[in-house]
């Protein structure tokens, strides 16, 4: 095989091929420079959806939310004082009571029999004591008796003594009735100051047993007082008058000491028991002003109580109601609270972000002036409120931030407002 020769003009190019490749060699590079400075295109995001805020200079007023309900300030929980059976319920919840007011009947008959035999005890005591007294006493005027006989013999021994000594000086009477009347004088003596003696130990005894007697009656009186108190506890009253809010127990029901039976409150005074996120709440002091929403118009009051304690991460705070209290409020009617903290003055502040802390750094969108794009920024925040938050860098005065929540526009660094 034999090669052919080509002629020269075969192998050169036409002029215009040449540019063409020379300009695709040229574009190329260019086109993909251009292309990798271009930026995507990010996300486009309903502008309707998306609630914005200016950040602003001046005063901020520090503010925390919470919700809870009306309390009243007098309520009482009726309790069983001792174990029985709920035999009949007079009055349901919702109506109006006195203090007497009957609201459960209970029954038990090892109270009725206590409360008997306790009579019993009580009454035979006081028999007993009565006769002990009179038989003691009795003991007392025979003791005396006699000590007063002794004293009357001794009375006349020493006027027949006296009489002897004046016979023996004149020589009247012999030397021996005159000793015989100094011993029995003696005798007489010693035997006034025994029955004296004795007179003293019956009186004190007689005053020990009555104190051990009335001792003994006094306890079974308190005794009998309380199984009178608890068979009349057997009828639970209110206590106090108001509105019966909760019965606890069903007919039939046994009951032992201490069990709830009904819960019984004044309508008036209200206060507002509200529930501060645990987070929140650091800030809280007695005394702060608040205003409580009870969705049928506000009133103003002031934080009375702060629980020490947090219970599933919210704090309990009582507010004192300072103004009267819409038509419709009652207890347990639901509301929204909001306290007063303090004011800030001139300071960087905007719309609280969703899920932006206190002094934290946090991640928002900030508007580009002039276009309908935002981009990614971090900024970084001061002291909170409920609607509020402290900016303290990371944005300036007059920039518009998006607030409503983005986490689901996720690791986009700009997006396009339509």
């Amino acid at each position: 095989m034999t090669d052919i020769p080509r002629s020269p003009a075969a192998i050169r190019r036409p002029p215009y091929m040449i540019a063409t490749i020379a300009l695709a060699a040229i574009g190329v590079p260019v086109v993909s420079i251009s292309l990798l400075r271009l930026r995507p295109a990010g996300l486009v995001v309903d502008r309707s959806s998306v609630w914005t805020d200016t950040v602003r200079r001046g005063s901020m007023l520090r503010e925390v939310h919470g919700s809870g309900t009306l309390t009243p300030e007098d309520v009482r929980w009726l309790a069983a004082a001792t174990e029985a059976r709920v035999d009949r319920i007079v009055i349901r919840p919702g109506a109006a009571v006195q203090a007497d007011s009957d609201i459960v009947e209970l029954t038990s008959p090892e109270v009725e029999q206590s409360a008997v035999e306790a009579g019993l005890a009580l009454r035979a005591a006081e028999a007993d004591l009565a006769s002990r007294t009179v038989a003691l006493r009795s003991d007392l005027l025979a003791q005396r008796s006699v000590a007063a006989r002794a004293r009357e013999e001794l009375q006349e021994i020493r006027l027949k003594l006296a009489a002897d000594e004046r016979l023996a000086n004149a020589g009247l009477t012999s030397a021996l009735e005159l000793q015989l009347s100094h011993a029995r004088a003696e005798e007489l003596t010693s035997r006034v100051a025994i029955e004296d003696e004795r007179v003293t130990f019956a009186q004190k005894t007689l005053d020990a047993q009555l104190t051990a007697l009335r001792s003994r009656l006094d306890q079974l009186r308190s005794i009998a007082a309380l199984r009178d108190k608890q068979r009349d506890a057997l009828h639970v009253r209110a206590g106090l008058a108001g509105v019966l809010q909760q019965v606890a127990v069903q007919v039939g029901q046994r009951v032992t000491a201490g069990t709830p039976l009904a819960k019984v409150a004044r309508p008036e005074p209200l206060r507002a028991e509200l529930r501060i996120a645990e987070t929140e709440a650091r800030d809280i002091q007695l005394g702060q002003p608040a205003t409580i929403d009870t969705h049928n118009g506000i009133v103003r009051g002031v934080v009375r109580r702060i629980d020490p304690a947090a219970q599933n991460g919210t704090v309990l705070v009582d507010i004192a109601l300072s103004e009267t209290l819409p038509k419709g409020a009652r207890p347990d009617l639901g509301v929204d609270g909001t306290i007063q903290i303090d004011r800030l003055a001139d300071v960087l502040h905007v719309s609280r972000p969703v899920q932006s802390e206190e002094s934290s750094t946090m991640s928002v969108f900030r508007i580009v002036p002039g276009t309908n794009t935002a981009v990614r920024v971090t900024a970084r925040t001061g002291r909170g409120s409920a609607n509020a938050i402290e900016i303290v860098g990371g944005l300036a005065a007059g920039d518009r931030i998006v607030i409503s929540d983005t986490s689901s526009w996720g690791s986009a660094d700009r997006v396009r407002l339509k």
